[in-house]
């Protein structure tokens, strides 16, 4: 399983970035895509989950209502669209599938 996340960079308190993953070497449509993120010295935090078809979609508490995930089969994208970013939001955010991280992608949120 390959996972290619991009679309991080340094915004400002309260702007939006949506990041994409790409997933090679599964079957895309069939897996549940996740998101999770790691501050610098802190463990690896789920942030969103979308299983296979979208049936069901999961938030952490801390993002619901800023956060939405979606997915794209077609592409073997999965995306996340961050409104109203927080300082605490900084972190390195990686994709998840089939029980691997991908290379992540940084975001950084200036108060």
């Amino acid at each position: 399983v390959q996972l290619q996340a991009s679309g991080g960079g340094l915004v400002q308190t309260g702007s939006s970035l949506r990041l994409s993953c790409v997933a090679s070497g599964i079957t895309f449509s069939r897996y549940t895509m996740g998101w999770f993120r790691q501050e610098s010295g802190k463990e690896r935090e789920f942030v969103a989950a979308i299983r296979r078809n979208g049936g069901y979609i999961f938030y952490a508490d801390s993002v619901k209502g800023r956060f939405t995930i979606g997915r794209a089969d077609a592409k073997n994208t999965v995306f996340l669209q961050m409104n109203d970013l927080k300082p605490e939001d900084t972190a390195v955010y990686y994709c998840n599938s089939a029980g691997q991280y991908g290379q992540g992608t940084l975001v950084t949120v200036s108060s």
